[in-house]
């Protein structure tokens, strides 16, 4: 038997939610992987349809299928649809802060010398975190094991944070999470004022030989 509800409570980075049936009663516990494959990420208030199986801590949705019933009225639905098959909107702070950083590291190269080794580890750091953030998107969707975010900002505090930056707005990935964007614009902070110091103390090196 299948029932209806929405989708009230979903908890992106654990996998799970729970469905509030249009019936009544307790909230249903749902796993990503009882999620249409294939099909868009859970969102707040989504329409569904579901059976319902006994597990080991209680009932627990299954196949559960996306509806159109009692969706979210006219202008949200519309800008909610267009932004699942679109890349997240750029703010002001992201949309500068690559350019900014280039014109910055062109500088300290520039007047400090800045060795050209480091834009090939920028990029190759850039590249393995752009691509960890596809694959924990990916995990996500399929209820597979998940990238920390402990090693997503490590990546970026280590100089992956353009490549990073990237995935969030074009896989639509952690770019809605405040918290995790808060920490995250701390370790763009941290990286560019260490590059800073890196760029000085080896302008500076060779007097002090």
């Amino acid at each position: 038997m299948r029932f209806e509800g929405i989708l009230t409570s979903w908890n992106d980075d654990r996998g799970f939610g729970r469905i509030e049936s249009s019936q009544g009663g307790e909230p249903i516990f749902v796993h990503v992987s009882a999620w249409p494959r294939g099909g868009p990420r859970p969102v707040l208030h989504q329409a569904v349809s579901f059976e319902v199986e006994v597990g080991p801590k209680g009932k627990r949705a299954r196949k559960v299928q996306l509806t159109q019933a009692r969706r979210m009225p006219g202008p949200r639905r519309q800008a909610r649809a267009g932004a699942r098959g679109s890349a997240a909107p750029w703010g002001t702070a992201t949309l500068a802060v690559i350019p900014a950083f280039l014109l910055l590291y062109l500088a300290l190269a520039f007047f400090w010398k800045l060795p050209r080794e480091v834009a090939g580890v920028y990029l190759g750091l850039s590249v393995v975190a752009f691509l960890a953030y596809a694959f924990d998107k990916s995990a996500a969707a399929r209820g597979r094991w998940r990238i920390s975010e402990h090693k997503l900002h490590m990546l970026a505090l280590a100089g992956g944070w353009p490549g990073a930056l990237l995935a969030q707005q074009f896989l639509r990935h952690k770019s809605a999470k405040q918290s995790f964007r808060q920490v995250f614009w701390g370790t763009v902070f941290l990286n560019i004022v260490g590059l800073v110091l890196l760029a000085r103390h080896m302008a500076h090196l060779p007097t002090m030989l």
